[in-house]
């Protein structure tokens, strides 16, 4: 295998948790030119990585198929001998069939996998069975590998580490309280009384992206003044970077938790309207879930969230105590 191809272009913590399909290959073919197709946007995270050879984008957000049929030009110039679709739509299954590639391996439920030489069963019931995500992007290719799957891995650049070394001249604590999805997404008022009971010798760094700005902003405001926002001044990179040495790090079921699961660093992952089982948890050694302790019948409502609560009483999170949070920082 001299050129091998990943194709990843969902979300930033799909990507991140792909990224442990590029550790265990280049474990297993160190020789190997390794590619990976990613969204635009999502390219900054695999800034000067150890393993990878060259980074394609895809434009999604602008004349999108265009953008695709560019795409697969360069990659049918790039003549891999392996292509690995770790995503089950249309598009990058379009990009699978007609890459060139002797081996075009993908899953069972991508409409273009009658192309494909390398069939996979996709492990996914929807019914909380605690098949991890790395497990099931796996399967893709344990055939040549091992039967262990690789855990995820970011390589924060020198720079990131740099930058960020102002904000470690203390204990700190990470809280990232934004997700996209509004049933994801732990309460600002209960964001808040965490931060008011967390003890007084630690720095509080609130994280998140540019769109994040507005909640965390109100966040800090309620809170005090060991508060800092830098939710838009971080990229991902260095955003891992600080998760890395925090003392904890406080998330929603969202893309932080896969930052922390790839820089191994303490979690406490905060489950409303999703579960762990659905395998997505977090992976870091020091980690803690903490979810409504209330037996929910609406629990849970979905699989990546809603709008808005479906029954009107956001139980899921409500019923969460402060405390549960406190606990996982006293038990480390």
């Amino acid at each position: 295998m001299q050129r091998i191809l990943i194709i990843q272009t969902a979300f930033i913590g799909d990507v991140v948790l792909a990224t442990g399909l590029l550790e265990k290959l280049h474990q297993h073919f160190p020789d190997a030119e390794i590619d990976m197709a990613v969204r635009k946007g999502n390219e900054s995270l695999f800034d000067d990585h150890p393993f990878l050879h060259q980074i394609l984008i895809w434009n999604k957000k602008s004349a999108k198929y265009k953008h695709l049929f560019q795409l697969l030009s360069i990659v049918r110039r790039r003549k891999y001998d392996v292509v690995i679709n770790v995503q089950r739509y249309f598009a990058t299954g379009f990009l699978t069939a007609f890459s060139g590639a002797d081996r075009k391996i993908g899953f069972d439920k991508n409409p273009f996998s009658f192309f494909f030489t390398d069939i996979i069963s996709h492990d996914f019931s929807g019914l909380g069975d605690a098949t991890h995500e790395i497990q099931r992007n796996h399967a893709l290719i344990r055939s040549f590998t091992d039967e262990k799957a690789g855990r995820p891995v970011l390589y924060p650049t020198t720079k990131a580490f740099e930058k960020i070394a102002v904000y470690q001249q203390r204990p700190y604590i990470c809280i990232a309280p934004a997700s996209v999805w509004f049933t994801k997404q732990y309460p600002a008022d209960q964001w808040i009384d965490l931060i008011h009971q967390l003890p007084a010798h630690y720095s509080i760094y609130l994280l998140g992206a540019p769109s994040d700005q507005h909640l965390c902003d109100t966040i800090r405001k309620q809170s005090n003044d060991r508060v800092i926002d830098l939710s838009g001044q971080l990229s991902f990179l260095e955003s891992a970077a600080l998760m890395k040495a925090a003392v904890m790090n406080y998330v929603n079921d969202s893309a932080p938790m896969h930052f922390a699961s790839a820089m191994n660093a303490p979690v406490t992952a905060i489950y409303c309207s999703t579960i762990p089982g659905f395998g997505y948890g977090p992976l870091s050694d020091q980690s803690r879930v903490v979810e409504s302790q209330e037996n929910l019948s609406c629990r849970p409502c979905g699989l990546h969230g809603h709008a808005a609560c479906p029954e009107k009483h956001f139980k899921c999170a409500r019923t969460i105590q402060t405390e549960q949070l406190l606990n996982s920082l006293s038990s480390l």
